[in-house]
């Protein structure tokens, strides 16, 4: 059997399956979320934590793609039926958001592009982003005769992309959040919640700005919860089953021993920890790095973000911490507000400080590992 290839970039899910590439399987956690008859779920992490691939992994499942399945988890262990469902998916990475106006525009694209795939024909009125986005949703349903799967990655980019960079920008985070407020707000209209199956919303944070997801009630946040503490990320176990000929070769190139490299692995990308479980992961990105340049550096931190990290801390006057972990209570972890930005929360929610012990009153943090310690001293400071 081939040498399967490092995923470096892969986002698609078909992709990784016909084209030779390592997949960790986490298909065991998707099974737990896709058993309800209807579920609206939320899952929060940092960029470049594979929340794109998971998106486009639940896509090709309600496809009714088995065959990309086959040999995982849930084809092995499962009675799955696979039927097919008309899927609409959302990728606000891929959408202008300078200004509400292209946002509005992006959408609009977006919405018309949905429909050309699952090939129907609307009338779509022109302009009036939420009436379009109903009718698409309802005639989906009407022409498949089956509910339709709602999925929505990196919803809060058209905000948190405007955050540090003085008021103008604030201005624009914050009419852009209210035209995500009413956007979202279709999916809880009981017209168009009696035709979904399933609403997947993926981001780095939880805005509680003008409570964002107040209309989802029975939004089910994945991110704080134990059972997915490894829901994405690599554990210790998936990092030595899924990619143990790429521990030895790198050790083989550093001339050290596999243990020691494994070693070395953990101290630079692992660390990660998002819940009170025990459970750390690694980071995929810096990992999948580090194999493919036999080299053990700084690939997360990108400095391009530090200008916009260096604002946010001047303005919040935010203490570096160098040895000493911050010690905060749980609640302010649930969402945060840019205009009154908890920065603790906003850098925990974006893999720059993690959690290292809690009790029954605290919560202790500090940085996950050496690479984003290092590039956070070095960029920041």
């Amino acid at each position: 059997m081939s040498e399967k290839f490092l995923p470096l970039g892969v986002q698609d899910f078909e992709t990784m399956q016909t084209s030779n590439f390592i997949y960790v399987d986490k298909t065991e956690y998707i099974y737990q979320l896709i058993r309800p008859s209807q579920a609206y779920y939320f899952l929060s992490r940092p960029r470049r934590f594979g929340k794109s691939l998971l998106v486009s992994t639940l896509g090709y499942l309600f496809q009714g793609r088995k065959d990309l399945f086959e040999g995982l988890w849930i084809d092995k262990n499962t009675d799955w039926q696979w039927k097919k469902f008309p899927v609409v998916k959302i990728d606000f990475d891929r959408i202008s958001h300078e200004n509400p106006e292209q946002l509005k525009k992006g959408l609009l694209q977006t919405i018309k592009e949905s429909a050309d795939d699952n090939e129907i024909k609307i009338k779509f009125k022109s302009e009036l982003l939420l009436e379009n986005f109903c009718v698409l949703i309802t005639e989906l349903k009407k022409k498949n005769k089956s509910h339709v799967v709602v999925l929505i990655d990196e919803y809060d980019k058209p905000v948190i992309t405007h955050l540090g960079k003085g008021k103008e920008e604030l201005e624009t985070a914050k009419q852009n959040h209210d035209m995500l407020m009413q956007f979202l707000g279709v999916l809880k209209a009981h017209d168009i919640s009696s035709a979904l199956r399933l609403v997947f919303i993926t981001g780095v944070s939880k805005l509680s700005w003008g409570n964002m997801f107040s209309g989802l009630n029975n939004l089910n946040d994945l991110s704080w919860q134990s059972k997915f503490a490894s829901f994405l990320g690599y554990t210790k176990n998936e990092l030595e089953n899924n990619f143990g000929n790429n521990i030895s070769k790198l050790s083989r190139y550093l001339d050290i021993n596999y243990e020691e490299c494994l070693l070395k692995l953990q101290s630079w990308y692992n660390g990660y920890r998002f819940t009170d479980s025990q459970e750390k992961v690694c980071n995929p990105f810096s990992i999948l790095n580090v194999f493919q340049d036999q080299e053990f550096k700084n690939y997360w931190f990108e400095t391009g973000a530090s200008s916009f990290l260096k604002n946010l801390i001047r303005e919040n006057d935010f203490p570096i911490p160098e040895n000493e972990s911050l010690q905060l209570t749980d609640d302010i972890f649930s969402t945060y507000e840019p205009e009154n930005l908890h920065l603790e929360a906003f850098l925990f929610q974006t893999g720059h400080i993690t959690i290292t012990d809690c009790d029954d009153i605290f919560f202790h943090l500090n940085y996950p590992n050496q690479e984003v310690k290092t590039s956070f001293l070095k960029y920041i400071k």
